[in-house]
């Protein structure tokens, strides 16, 4: 077959997958994609296709989630992890520097450059979206984070469209999805058959035609293309949440003393579970810990959290003591604050907030009930009463 092209389709069978899979791990990249652990579908290292979730698809409503059984051999037939890809390019923990006593002074290393070469399989049109903003964040800003680019330009990123939807999905509704459009080297679309599937591939870098040269693939035809159009068109039919987002940025400005953030209050936990999930969110804290001798120092740099108490602590006390005003910070950055800051939303529809939410609060509902214009206040003593 002749050189590939960016934008070029192709049909890539399991063996072909399996092969792709085996060319990566040659050019020394470690290939992370969904596997099956702990009842859920994960990312983590696969080897092989024999690690992907033959067979299994996950059920999704706010505050639960729930393996399934597909009644066919899909490879990709989930919906979307519980973990995001930004646990691979801005670690939880990363060490940042260690210090020694040298006599009367100290020497300072740096934490060696050692992001591993990750080959992200599995990538959902929305965390696609939510890798760009935090590209944002952290390239494109006056400052560079060293660390996220480190990783972000060794990694090689393989998109699987999405062919259904869950029923906390609202990418639609943020224009995130279901299909992915750019940012990827290779995307495939899983045509499903009921004991095994193939796969159209298109090539979406250079650096994706150059592996993919070394698989057997096959030039897909118009039919195939058609067919892997179709399943894409049906997760746009399946959208179980929605959201208007055109006026998010107004709605939640001209609204900060809407009642209805004290009633969110009175169920959110302040756990930051959806903080953790969420794809985007890229708060931290750094510590500073040494060892018993007081001769070696470290500074590590760590997720956080808007909810927590200690995020908001300055000099005399918190700046959001309350439940109320953290999870009013929380949601009117997320959806409109953040495009002052970095000129887009910072919500992708991908929906774990309201699936890992252990009381199953929902930001579409929340924003659907601050669009209702709360009762007038005042007086009301000289109003005639009703008969």
């Amino acid at each position: 077959m002749a050189e590939l092209e960016v934008g070029e389709q192709v049909l890539l069978d399991r063996k072909g997958l399996d092969a792709l899979l085996q060319a990566l791990r040659r050019a020394r990249y470690r290939v992370v994609g969904p596997t099956l652990r702990d009842q859920a579908v994960v990312y983590d290292e696969v080897r092989s296709i024999d690690d992907l979730p033959e067979g299994w698809t996950d059920e999704q409503e706010g505050g639960t989630y729930r393996l399934k059984k597909r009644d066919d051999a899909a490879l990709f037939g989930y919906i979307i992890s519980p973990h995001s890809w930004k646990q691979f390019l801005f670690p939880p923990r990363q060490k940042l520097w260690e210090a020694d006593r040298k006599g009367r002074g100290m020497a300072i290393t740096p934490s060696e450059d050692n992001a591993p070469r990750y080959a992200l399989l599995g990538v959902r049109a929305c965390e696609l979206h939510a890798i760009r903003i935090q590209d944002k964040v952290f390239l494109e800003g006056p400052y560079v984070d060293p660390i996220y680019k480190a990783h972000r330009e060794r990694a090689f990123i393989i998109a699987v469209q999405c062919t259904q939807a869950g029923n906390t999905c609202f990418c639609v509704s943020m224009n995130s999805g279901p299909k992915a459009e750019s940012g990827f080297d290779l995307a495939l679309t899983e045509i499903v058959q009921k004991t095994t599937s193939h796969f159209v591939v298109e090539v979406g870098s250079a650096a994706g035609a150059r592996l993919l040269s070394r698989v057997p693939v096959k030039k897909a035809k118009a039919a195939d293309t058609e067919k892997a159009a179709q399943a894409r068109d049906n997760a746009v039919q399946q959208m179980g949440r929605s959201m208007k987002s055109d006026d998010l940025r107004e709605l939640l400005q001209n609204n900060y003393e809407h009642p209805r953030w004290e009633q969110v209050a009175h169920r959110c936990l302040a756990c930051a579970n959806c903080t953790m999930a969420c794809p985007t969110c890229f708060c931290s804290t750094v510590e500073d810990v040494t060892d018993l001798s007081g001769d070696h120092a470290e500074r590590w740099r760590s997720w956080d959290s808007c909810f927590t108490l200690d995020f908001s602590y300055i000099h005399g006390g918190n700046v959001r003591h309350s439940t109320l005003s953290r999870y009013r910070q929380w949601m009117t950055h997320k959806l409109s604050t953040w495009h002052d800051q970095f000129d887009t939303s910072g919500c992708v529809g991908c929906g774990r907030c309201i699936t890992w939410c252990p009381v199953g609060i929902d930001i579409t509902e929340e924003v659907a009930a601050i669009r209702i214009p709360p009762p007038p206040s005042g007086n009301h003593e000289d109003e005639e009463s009703p008969p």
